[in-house]
């Protein structure tokens, strides 16, 4: 049976029907020396979701480094990211192909040591080292839990003092 063959590449001819990133979406990025673009995502508008080895980029110029993101949660129409500033941002992604691993992927490896710290009573701290595109030394920030004021010089004199002990015994 000529030309009936069964073909697992699509339109554009990648396997499993994946495309390539048109080279004017490519060239808008506007990609950091040695940043690279691992996968990407056609939203329902038109844009593009791009995930690089340093960011996760989304259409109008928003850039979501890696190592800013504490969290994404999935579900059937897309994902919400939670940056460590708090800001969140949703991304409709009816089709999201390779995105939802190559984001947890790159969010894991960002991270070097994740500790959570009782600070008393009222709650703790996560302590979380991220490696930084260009650095040598992790960054380390601090999360406290819901109700705990950040700002409070006191539990931040606790913080740093679980933060070096943190580091002491990880060798970070």
């Amino acid at each position: 049976m000529a030309g009936s063959k069964l073909s697992i590449f699509g339109r554009s001819g990648g396997l499993f029907g994946s495309r390539r990133l048109p080279a004017e979406v490519r060239t808008a990025l506007a990609l950091e020396p040695r940043e690279r673009v691992i996968s990407h995502a056609h939203t329902p508008g038109g844009d593009y979701h791009v995930a690089t080895t340093q960011a996760l980029h989304l259409p109008g110029g928003i850039r979501l480094p890696w190592h800013l993101m504490d969290k994404a949660v999935w579900d059937e129409k897309g994902v919400t990211v939670t940056m460590t500033d708090g800001a969140v941002h949703r991304a409709l992604l009816p089709e999201p192909g390779l995105l939802p691993e190559t984001i947890r992927e790159r969010v894991t490896a960002s991270i070097v040591a994740s500790r959570h710290v009782p600070l008393g009573a009222r709650g703790g701290v996560r302590l979380v080292a991220r490696r930084v595109p260009g650095y040598d030394a992790p960054r380390w920030e601090f999360i406290f839990d819901p109700g705990l004021d950040p700002a409070d010089p006191g539990l931040r004199a606790l913080a740093e003092q679980a933060l070096e002990e943190v580091r002491r015994s990880l060798g970070v």
